[in-house]
């Protein structure tokens, strides 16, 4: 049975409002399951609400009805606003800002790789949440401490790993 998303959330709040959306769902008579980012498939940091594909747009028509019953506050805070964690205008600039997006996400921190496009005295950066900033500091600064020996490892590349 092929199973389409019809709700996606993201932030601490996920798991909250995809069980709020299954269960409405649920309640209408429809077959509605959670996933979440640790199955195969599904962003970090995030939840889905997935039904059979024959019950897709009933689904979409239930939702899109509860959502504008619902008026959620708008979170105001600045906590969420992407700050600048990395930055390099370097010839390798961008293989090293992909380089911390990947470890950043590989460590549950979303990260937004920022590139200067057809501009190229601009620089490459990385941007995180202002409420992760520190954490992810510590993650590129504990990775540059290991060096590169450390990730290779890690990946199995080391000279045993050939």
């Amino acid at each position: 049975m092929e199973l389409v998303t019809v709700f996606r959330a993201v932030g601490s709040a996920a798991a909250e409002q995809a069980e709020e959306v299954r269960d409405l769902l649920e309640e209408a008579g429809l077959k509605a399951e959670i996933f979440t980012s640790a199955e195969l498939g599904v962003a970090s940091g995030t939840c889905e609400v997935r039904v059979p594909a024959d019950q897709a747009a009933r689904a979409e028509q239930l939702i899109a009805a509860h959502s504008e019953e619902v008026e959620r506050p708008l979170n105001t805070s600045h906590e969420l606003d992407l700050v600048t964690v990395f930055s390099s205008d370097a010839h390798n600039a961008e293989m090293e800002a992909a380089a911390v997006e990947s470890l950043l996400a590989a460590n549950g921190i979303p990260a937004l790789l920022v590139s200067p496009g057809p501009i190229p005295s601009l620089p490459y950066e990385v941007r995180v949440p202002r409420v992760r900033l520190e954490e992810a500091r510590q993650i590129i600064q504990a990775a540059r401490e290991a060096g590169p020996q450390a990730a290779e490892e890690a990946a199995g590349l080391g000279p045993e790993g050939l």
